[in-house]
């Protein structure tokens, strides 16, 4: 029996020193040429989020800007996220859900679901994202085929950000109606990774590294993939990244994918950034990822300022959160629970549509419905 293909294979072949060395000594040049390339390559990509590009960021910017309407058009999707449970079994130096962190544990009821979802859908809301913690026992695949059902009385479009899964596991949401799976490698760094990650199942970097190839045979519709921004050296990071999403393109050809640039943000007692990555580099970023991912959604969160908002979406963002909690019951009680992480915009959905709209943009309140999955 012939050995399924997984991106472990490709990332050995591969060494973090080696490709880092080869970002930091992009030239000039190198820019040049990625920008006016008819196709762009992985090397197009170093040299794009290289210290070299810099200079070039206003021309990488309106480039990518022009790339994204013709695209996607004049418009960005709306998005909401609700967290169903902080229950986490795994160690995380990042996350106030970590196992250590002695706070407020809250797993919502059916109950306390519908509650939730009808401040949600006053806001215009089609599209949920539902996160937990990574918690087998308390909200594992029993508790998501329960709480799914609900889910698909009231929302056209469902993803999820959930503990990494079995492809059986995979097909069994897909049938109950999950559209798209996020799931973020935190970081590409291995040795790293186990730093921040001693304990529970997350601390196996090869099963998460596989969970998009688990994912794409399953025949999820849509994959969000992400490193959490700061953990390493960002452009290493985003190389891998870039790697990852174009072996999942070659391989998984009819999944869509996304993209993330979640900022490592503070919670109580939380990690400082090993890294910093200042605006104009996240700026960066994303234009180099829309210049050699033409197709691809680039998402943004309520991680980010205001202000930073208003302008992102104008040169290569597709998607953004919006009236964000990131805590179980965060919209209908007073925290009883801690935040996952501090929000930055915390401005009404209503009132970023309006932003929107300002700009010449449409609000996208419902992308797709799932009625028509096979």
């Amino acid at each position: 029996m012939m050995q399924q293909p997984t991106f472990e294979r490709t990332f050995r072949q591969h060494d973090w020193e080696q490709e880092k060395a080869t970002i930091y000594t992009k030239s000039q040049h190198d820019v040049l040429r990625a920008l006016r390339a008819q196709h762009r390559t992985l090397e197009d990509f170093k040299a794009l989020i290289s210290p070299a590009a810099a200079p070039y960021l206003s021309e990488m910017a309106t480039m990518s800007g022009m790339l994204t309407r013709q695209r996607f058009g004049n418009t960005v999707q709306l998005y909401i996220p609700l967290y169903l449970s902080n229950e986490c079994q795994n160690i995380c130096s990042y996350c106030g859900f970590s196992l250590d962190n002695e706070i407020p544990r809250k797993t919502l009821s059916g109950a306390e679901i519908l509650k939730e979802i009808e401040v949600i859908k006053s806001m215009g809301y089609e599209h949920v994202l539902l996160v937990t913690g990574e918690s087998n026992r308390e909200v594992g695949m029993d508790y998501f085929e329960k709480i799914l059902p609900i889910m698909q009385q009231h929302f056209s479009n469902i993803s999820m950000e959930v503990q990494p899964l079995d492809q059986p596991q995979y097909e069994t949401l897909r049938k109950h109606g999950v559209n798209a799976v996020l799931v973020y490698q935190e970081t590409y760094h291995e040795a790293d990774y186990k730093k921040h990650h001693p304990k529970g199942k997350k601390s196996n970097f090869a099963y998460r590294l596989e969970t998009p190839d688990r994912l794409g045979r399953a025949g999820m519709h849509k994959i969000g993939l992400g490193v959490l921004i700061g953990l390493e050296d960002w452009r290493t990071d985003s190389f891998f990244t870039a790697l990852h999403v174009q072996y999942l393109q070659k391989t998984y050809w009819k999944t869509r994918y996304s993209l993330s640039f979640p900022r490592l943000r503070p919670f109580s007692g939380g990690l400082a950034p090993k890294v910093d990555m200042s605006d104009r580099e996240l700026i960066q970023l994303i234009c180099a990822y829309r210049l050699c991912f033409p197709e691809i959604e680039l998402s943004i969160s309520t991680r980010e300022e205001a202000k930073f908002r208003d302008h992102i979406f104008k040169v290569g963002i597709t998607a953004m959160s919006a009236g964000s909690k990131t805590n179980p019951g965060g919209y209908t009680s007073a925290p009883e629970s801690l935040e996952q992480f501090e929000i930055s915009d915390d401005r009404p959905a209503n009132e970023i549509a309006g932003m929107l709209k300002r700009a010449g943009y449409e609000a996208v309140w419902k992308d797709w419905s799932n009625h028509y999955i096979d």
